[in-house]
């Protein structure tokens, strides 16, 4: 059986070396063979990612005929999120596998489309107990009084409108040099106009 392996960790601090070395024991254990390895290193929480929309694309074009994740959290934290996923792979007819957790959509395997659903809910309360201490830090850091968000650049427009119209720098040159974001630089060269 052609598989795919679905990896994720949501920072580069993070390591995958784990889940690559479950999954490919996993497949080497069944004699499987493996269709290709999807990657992404963001949240779990993001609805888009490079890596699994290019899985789910290469699950409609037929390109294999099962994923592996090392586990359900991987796959997504939200579970509206994740059983949709899941459920466009079904309508593909691809079964998705949660190796350290037991978890097959086969339809021959109720317990696991069961344990599924629980685990998914799982997840998702999970991110939403992190959504709420999140939230309640940042209350707390307001309550004493710091300041929060990203600190307002202090820059010169003049020297922006220098740069560009003395220098012939491109706004991305522009940007590179003075530690500013294209938005920030189209602005000051717009107020100049």
């Amino acid at each position: 059986m052609r598989v795919a392996q679905y990896i994720r960790v949501s920072t580069t601090e993070q390591n995958s070396a784990l889940q690559r070395a479950d999954l490919e024991k996993y497949i080497q254990d069944r004699g499987w063979q493996c269709a290709g390895i999807y990657e992404d290193v963001m949240s779990g929480a993001r609805q888009s990612r490079p890596g699994l929309n290019r899985l789910l694309a290469d699950a409609a074009a037929g390109n294999f005929e099962a994923v592996l994740v090392w586990k359900l959290d991987r796959f997504g934290r939200s579970l509206v999120d994740c059983l949709n996923n899941i459920r466009t792979l079904e309508t593909h007819q691809v079964r998705f596998i949660s190796v350290t957790q037991n978890l097959d959509t086969s339809h021959s395997d109720p317990a696991g489309r069961f344990l599924l659903h629980i685990l998914g809910a799982a997840a998702e309360f999970e991110r939403s107990l992190i959504r709420d201490r999140v939230a309640a830090g940042i209350q707390q850091a307001r309550k004493a009084g710091k300041r929060l968000g990203r600190p307002k650049s202090v820059f010169s427009r003049t020297e922006v409108r220098r740069l560009r119209f003395e220098e012939g720098l491109s706004i991305r040159e522009i940007c590179a040099r003075m530690d500013l974001s294209i938005g920030t630089v189209t602005r000051a060269l717009q107020q100049a106009a």
